[in-house]
């Protein structure tokens, strides 16, 4: 099988950055199977590309490593890493993401990116660590480099954690951590959280410019433009509109309350 490498970036198709990533890995490892999971995390935004490499990974095979380079403190002291995560990798700045994927584990190994051997050049660039540091190392690990040759072993990163919805015995109080391109509200607010309660099915649900008095099944349960409150694919509550753009139309956006209230029994 080809090495695989993922990408995530907060970079955009618009600049060169992401196709000059991709040509010192393929330069590197021209066998390489590079897939890409987004370029469109909001600028600077660490917790969108926790959420996104959260939904992605776990359907990756064996071996495959994860290259995320959203890098608000490119040039600074923070520092670079790989990690091994069960039977993947991992490769990204020190910044949160990688505790927010953990989600208070540790990882399988952990080093810092201190051989410049197996970086683009030894005196990177200040500002674009992914094409010099990250990317060449993600290329060799994906090629058979052991992390221990490409950094030495540590068992400190910075801890982040994800925001989590507040639940008592009248409702759930969340917010919206997502909105994708079709214009789905994804919630903070699990499954597994609305279902130890059977009154979240039919509780209110208050969120933007609506009030939603059930937990559908599927988009189609309203009419066309109708909106709905579902669990989604992302196994979390998502508000939406059936063929219609539930952040414009319901006028939500990232980080708007949701807030579950439980009808009397």
């Amino acid at each position: 099988m080809r090495p695989l490498v993922t990408l995530t970036t907060d970079f955009g198709l618009q600049d060169a950055y992401v196709a000059a990533m991709k040509g010192v890995m393929l330069s590197i490892e021209p066998t390489l199977r590079l897939v890409d999971i987004t370029h469109l995390v909001a600028p600077q935004d660490v917790m969108e590309a926790a959420f996104l490499l959260s939904q992605a990974v776990p359907h990756f095979p064996a071996g495959t490593v994860h290259l995320s380079v959203v890098d608000p403190g490119v040039g600074t002291a923070r520092r670079p890493l790989a990690a091994r995560l069960g039977d993947q990798l991992f490769v990204g700045p020190d910044n949160g993401v990688l505790a927010l994927l953990l989600e208070d584990e540790d990882p399988d190994a952990l080093v810092v990116l201190d051989q410049p051997t197996y970086w683009r050049i030894p005196t990177p660039s200040a500002t674009f660590h992914g094409r010099d540091i990250f990317g060449p190392v993600a290329a060799h690990l994906a090629s058979g480099r052991r992390l221990d040759e490409v950094g030495t072993p540590t068992d400190t990163y910075q801890q982040l954690h994800w925001a989590l919805p507040l639940a008592d015995d009248e409702g759930i109080q969340g917010w919206v951590v997502h909105i994708d391109r079709y214009g789905n509200c994804i919630t903070n607010i699990p499954r597994t959280l609305l279902e130890r309660d059977p009154r979240s099915r039919q509780a209110k649900y208050y969120v933007g410019a609506v009030i939603l008095d059930r937990l559908s099944h599927t988009y189609a349960d309203v009419p066309s433009g109708e909106p709905l409150a579902l669990i989604g694919s992302s196994h979390h509550l998502e508000v939406s509109v059936n063929e219609g753009h539930a952040a414009t139309l319901l006028s939500i956006h990232k980080g708007s309350p949701v807030n579950l209230v439980y009808g009397d029994d």
